[in-house]
């Protein structure tokens, strides 16, 4: 079994159950293997959670990244980050959903990482609200948060072949916003 095989399997199985109810026996089944033979490629299952985290930091980065290279004007372009920030949620893929668990529950020193993995993805959600022509007094914080928090939140709610599809939602959440 291949490493990225593994990280799909677990994705899956972390972005639907959760990472603590997840356990390695779960994603062993899952993937067709002995729970042992996994650690042959994650010495622990923090390591685990930390790479499925990592993949799906990167993948919903470079889908944000890609669709900013074509938008230009600060709400096209936060319109842009958007929609692609909710695709990639939305997607089959799985890896990027893991962004939206709850991490309150895990060890400290990881948590740690995958906020700091986190903010650094969310850095770029960050200067495009600097850009913004927002009301003066507006708190661009609480208003990033609003944002990323709606948007995070789609997974719990949205159906596939429904009424909208991602890119429609994620452009009314930020028309409602504006």
């Amino acid at each position: 079994m291949s490493r990225a095989k593994l990280l799909s399997v677990s994705a899956r199985l972390f972005a639907k159950g959760g990472f603590e109810a997840t356990s390695m026996r779960d994603i062993a089944a899952r993937a067709g293997m002995l729970a042992g033979s996994m650690y042959y490629h994650f010495p622990s299952k923090n390591d685990l959670i930390a790479a499925v985290y990592e993949a799906g930091v990167a993948e919903i980065g470079a889908a944000v990244d890609e669709a900013l290279d074509a938008a230009r004007g600060p709400w096209p372009r936060l319109e842009a980050a958007c929609v692609a920030h909710l695709e990639s949620l939305l997607a089959d893929s799985a890896h990027a959903a893991v962004m939206t668990a709850d991490l309150g529950r895990l060890d400290s020193r990881l948590r740690r990482r995958l906020v700091t993995l986190r903010d650094g993805y969310e850095k770029r959600f960050v200067e495009l609200v600097a850009a913004l022509p927002l009301p003066a007094g507006t708190d661009r914080s609480l208003w990033r948060l609003q944002l990323l928090g709606a948007l995070n939140w789609t997974p719990t709610w949205y159906r596939p072949g429904g009424n909208r599809t991602p890119a429609e939602i994620a452009r009314a959440l930020v028309a409602a916003l504006r």
